[in-house]
């Protein structure tokens, strides 16, 4: 990070005035400080459920909610994105029954198993609502397949603000509900969807494997398909047009959001907001402060007329030409 200390605080502003938002993951409040020693402008993925799988047992509401509570503190008034629990295919709890499943990744997991078992994602919710304590709140709901799953979760949320209300406990002045597109099935859902969410979060890691239909953790073919594979970069297009025309938010959070030659990619096909870990903000920085994005969008276009499979060679020579 000291490498990139003299732009720390600067705005990731491009040659073409272009803004960029770059935001940081985190899952322990071990995390927080990087705020500010990153450059990062807010939180735009929390991971929920690392208190859920270091314990022998479900945490207490009272628990969960003073960590979200601290949480927001530490963020000092910058946003904090929570994601609900994504347990399932990788991430176990060992005090839940561990279903034997033939493909766990696309199975039993996230907003599936809230699905199935309400009252968890209930309690979760309620520990948001009171850790908020006034202050704005952003929820994103995991692995969101189809328009039917997010109005389930949002449903939830009303009824627990009603109940929270009955208690005599204050809301949140404001309560953003977003969903993680991590199926290409979201991405063709209606308009209505679209308006319906406050925002909408790319998780890129999931929805690369399943676009190409190619195992993350299988190493014979994790690394055959290119995230700048201008079929994977037409269809985030795609997502981020229907975002414009109905004016959703819209941000990518992943691994490929912390790599600066895809952060630049992103940035140029319109996606704006970028969230990844905390020690890939500098060097991302750095390359957008250095490059035009209409630049970056002319190669794109340039490697489909060429009939390139990936766009990644001509944005190296690009760069090199910096």
């Amino acid at each position: 990070q000291e490498r990139y200390s003299a732009i720390r605080h600067l705005p990731a502003k491009t040659l073409d005035k272009s803004r960029v938002q770059l935001l940081m993951n985190a899952g322990l409040m071990a995390d927080l400080p990087s705020l500010d020693s990153s450059g990062a402008e807010g939180v735009g993925l929390f991971r929920t459920e690392l208190q859920f799988l270091v314990r022998n047992q479900m945490p207490k509401r009272s628990e969960i909610s003073a960590m979200y509570k601290r949480v927001m503190d530490a963020a000092g008034g910058k946003t904090v994105v929570f994601r609900t629990l994504d347990i399932g295919s990788d991430k176990v709890l060992p005090y839940m029954p561990n279903v034997e499943e033939p493909n766990p990744a696309l199975g039993w997991r996230a907003i599936r198993v809230g699905f199935d078992k309400p009252g968890v994602l209930r309690m979760q919710l309620q520990a948001l609502l009171r850790a908020a304590e006034g202050r704005p709140l952003s929820v994103m709901f995991p692995f969101i397949a189809q328009t039917s799953e997010f109005d389930f979760a949002k449903r939830e949320m009303e009824k627990v603000k009603e109940r929270e209300l009955k208690l005599g406990h204050k809301l949140p002045d404001e309560i953003n509900i977003g969903a993680m597109l991590e199926t290409p099935s979201l991405a063709f859902s209606s308009d209505d969807f679209f308006k319906q969410v406050d925002f909408l979060s790319i998780g890129g890691n999931d929805l690369k494997q399943f676009f190409f239909a190619a195992d993350r953790e299988n190493e014979l073919v994790r690394k055959r398909y290119d995230t700048l594979n201008l079929s994977f970069l037409d269809f985030l297009k795609t997502v981020v047009e229907k975002c414009k025309k109905n004016g959703t938010k819209l941000s990518f959070c992943g691994e490929d959001a912390g790599r600066p030659i895809e952060a630049l990619c992103l940035a140029a096909i319109g996606i704006k907001t970028l969230s990844m870990r905390p020690a890939s903000i500098g060097p991302v920085k750095n390359i957008l402060l250095k490059s035009d994005l209409s630049e970056v969008q002319k190669l794109i276009d340039k490697a489909k007329v060429d009939n390139d499979n990936s766009v990644r060679d001509k944005i190296i020579q690009y760069l090199a030409s910096r």
